[in-house]
């Protein structure tokens, strides 16, 4: 018989569903479905770079199992998929510098890759495959989303340069926004904070189709041009492999997003910058990801917020309802003093200088601290453009 308590828990988990379109943190396990074409003629060479990969890939915490197919209609196309105890282990994995040394030697032989990525919410079988996925966690209820994919690139620039740069970025002509008939550009967003530069952006259909549109838009490919001689990571646009090692390392993957309510036509958008303690921006997103789904109600001032993270990066997207005020508490995602007291402890606050530095050293934090914090983790924006309607 199911308990009230139960059923309370139920009834929340089905609200959070409504509300939550997207999190990598409910611990639930991770399906990895990896497409690639491979060169004709590089079957042999492939199979012997992903033996390679596969043992190296075993031995990273988290992963649990894969396996590699190949199309038995066209040889060129093959299938690999993985199984991870959950989404954060593969995400760092996948989003450090060991990843991309690890599949280096893949790319003379791969035409073109696509990866997906799915938690996995229900199971059939016979019995022992029952048996086998009771003691495996599922995603406990569907998310419902809003259609809208949201990705965003960082990187950073030379100190120095950040007022040219951030007039080269805030100058461009926007793109097209129509990609093809199932894919269309939303909402470009660019911040900067310090030398880091963030680029956000909303796609509705195929994120990659849409990321490919872009680089190929002349007016784009300009802007990334100029910005060049400024950035601290060299790279050359002309060189395929120089410019897909940049993008790998710049890419922000969203990995939570909530959406609590309807966007007005005076909602603020806002970026903050969290720079973790080496090793915790995932630990410092999951306490983020925790308090967005927790807040509720009319008066909550944030009206949507995505975290993105990367590494030791993480960054936090927030629409503010217009006409509710500042309350700097919530807005930084810290309504909670036990999650404040740990975030605190991840936070790198000597990357935002001494003034949240000293934060640390306070036993409980006042209503004038959240305000500094919220100045010293707010980015400049530099633009923010939507498409016209369709």
């Amino acid at each position: 018989m199911t308990t009230t308590s139960e059923r309370a828990v139920a009834s929340r988990m089905r609200q959070m569903s409504q509300r939550i379109s997207q999190s990598v943190f409910d611990g639930s396990r991770l399906r990895v479905v990896l497409l690639v074409d491979v060169h004709e003629g590089a079957q042999q060479q492939f199979l012997e770079a992903y033996e390679q990969l596969c043992n190296q890939v075993a031995s990273v915490p988290g992963h649990v199992s894969d396996q590699l197919c190949q199309s038995i209609e066209n040889p060129s196309q093959w299938l690999i998929t993985s199984e991870w105890e959950s989404a954060p282990p593969f995400l760092t994995w996948v989003n450090s510098e060991e990843h991309v040394r690890m599949v280096q030697p893949l790319h003379s032989c791969v035409r073109d890759t696509r990866s997906l990525r799915f938690h996995v919410v229900r199971e059939t079988g016979g019995p022992a495959a029952e048996a086998a996925s009771g003691a495996r966690r599922l995603q406990t209820a569907p998310r419902i989303g809003d259609g809208v994919i949201r990705h965003a690139l960082t990187f950073t620039v030379k100190p120095g340069s950040e007022e040219t740069v951030a007039k080269i970025l805030a100058d461009y002509a926007s793109p097209e926004p129509r990609v093809d008939d199932t894919t269309r550009l939303c909402r470009t967003s660019l911040f900067m904070h310090g030398n880091r530069v963030v680029r956000a952006i909303e796609v509705r259909g195929d994120l990659l189709a849409a990321l490919r549109h872009v680089a190929r838009q002349p007016e784009v490919r300009a802007v990334e041009e100029a910005i060049n001689p400024y950035l601290e990571q060299d790279r050359d646009l002309d060189d395929q492999e120089s410019a897909r090692v940049f993008f790998t390392r710049a890419a922000l993957p969203a990995v939570h997003h909530v959406t609590a309510g309807q966007e007005g036509a005076d909602t603020e958008r806002v970026a903050l910058y969290y720079p973790a303690l080496e090793g915790r921006g995932m630990r410092l997103a999951e306490l983020l990801a925790q308090q967005d789904a927790a807040a509720d109600g009319p008066d909550n001032p944030v009206l949507r917020s995505t975290i993105f993270q990367r590494d030791d990066v993480v960054v936090r997207l927030i629409d503010l309802r217009a006409g509710l005020g500042a309350d700097p508490a919530r807005m930084l995602g810290l309504g909670d003093h036990t999650r404040t007291a740990e975030l605190l402890e991840l936070l790198d606050t000597d990357a935002l200088g001494a003034d949240a530095s000293s934060l640390k050293k306070r036993s409980a934090l006042q209503e004038g601290d959240f305000a500094r914090l919220l100045t010293l983790t707010r980015m400049d924006l530099i633009t923010d453009r939507r498409a016209p309607a369709a």
